[in-house]
């Protein structure tokens, strides 16, 4: 989307403008060729600008783009296993794609919205467009400090500008307590965000790691495992982290906050369970301030005797109140998958400033809205 938005601006702003169909991706799986968000445009002279796919499906979507400048209805198309035998175009790769098409009129209220998103672009501010999956689609922009009530998504569409993920939400019938909602309250739409991804770092290179690794990404953060030991951390190990770093946890944490990589939406892990390299690690992450996360497991003693140490290192209690320790929520875990489980839930439950209690014990709407 953001490469062709330029083109999507011009064509729609120009004289003489006219409808456009603009063809997303908006869910993979397996080997797809490009990634949530990739966009086509195609004209009504039949001009195509942009790619979905590399060129696998791209002549089926201009003729479904001919139907859709026709009609006005936008559809979803979606891509599989190329088959020989089929004569529906397919994905070589193996992997398989929808593709939302729909028409986009030349209206003031469409280019607003487009000249808006181009200059949060342009800014590099963090940004979503949400797009409903309906016949008739409508669209909704939100930024990181403006999610103005909409079709009682707004807070979904926060939630995955918050984390940097693109996806669909929504459901078929909407849990609400007013009972005049209907199902069209909460329509399946698609949330392209232009955002980083919000950031895990684990320090440790051990079982507790590996299982955490693998459920945050799962979760769509950006994994970062970190370890001086290089007998240990190593990607064969930690397939599921985006990145493997070898070195002293409290050094490469200092090169991230000077360079500006951690942020309000960076969850740090320590799992080490070694006084050596915890209390450093814990020492920097605590003063800098810049964490939006902070936790490290340890027994009621093993937190005890680390925050003494802190404390010897100058950490005082306002920053020492902002470690989670011992890290993760009640939950009676004991292997390293369910330990993974039980910390990943704080985080998820932090973020969304949520009390963490079980559903049956509370009331309301489950989909609480909280002040962002």
């Amino acid at each position: 989307m953001r490469d062709i938005l330029p083109d999507l601006v011009g064509l729609l702003g120009g004289a003489g403008a006219r409808p456009v169909v603009l063809c997303r991706v908006v869910a993979t799986s397996g080997s797809a060729p490009r990634g949530v968000g990739a966009a086509m445009l195609v004209t009504s002279d039949g001009a195509v600008m942009g790619s979905v796919s590399g060129g696998c499906v791209e002549g089926a979507l201009v003729h479904t783009a001919r139907q859709v400048l026709d009609d006005g209805v936008a559809v979803v198309e979606t891509f599989g296993i190329d088959d020989p035998g089929d004569p529906v175009p397919g994905l070589t790769c193996g992997g398989r794609i929808a593709v939302l098409v729909e028409r986009v009129e030349p209206v003031e209220e469409r280019l607003a919205q487009l000249r808006r998103l181009g200059d949060a672009l342009r800014a590099d501010e963090p940004v979503a467009l949400a797009t409903t999956l309906t016949e008739r689609p409508d669209w909704y922009l939100a930024t990181s400090v403006a999610h103005p009530p909409w079709r009682r998504l707004d807070r979904d569409v926060a939630d995955l500008l918050a984390v940097g993920r693109s996806g669909i939400i929504g459901v078929d019938d909407c849990e609400t307590t007013d009972p005049a909602a209907t199902a069209e309250d909460r329509p399946r739409t698609f949330v392209q965000t232009f955002a980083p991804a919000a950031r895990l770092v684990l320090v440790g290179a051990n079982d507790f790691v590996r299982s955490l690794s693998s459920l945050g990404a799962t979760l769509g953060l950006r994994v970062t495992v970190v370890d001086a030991r290089p007998v240990f951390a190593t990607r064969e190990r930690f397939p599921d982290a985006d990145e493997v770093i070898v070195d002293w946890p409290d050094r490469y944490l200092a090169e991230q906050i000077r360079d500006g990589r951690i942020g309000p939406t960076t969850a740090l892990c320590v799992l080490t369970h070694d006084a050596k390299f915890d209390v450093p690690t814990l020492r920097t992450a605590l003063r800098s301030g810049t964490f939006g996360f902070i936790g490290a497991l340890g027994s009621r003693r093993t937190v005890a005797d680390r925050n003494r140490r802190l404390r010897e290192e100058g950490v005082d209690e306002r920053q020492l109140a902002r470690l989670r320790s011992p890290l993760g929520l009640d939950l009676g875990a004991h292997s390293p998958a369910e330990v993974a489980v039980s910390i990943a839930a704080q985080i998820v439950a932090e973020r969304h400033r949520a009390s963490a209690m079980p559903l049956h014990a509370t009331d309301g709407p489950i989909h609480q809205r909280r002040n962002p």
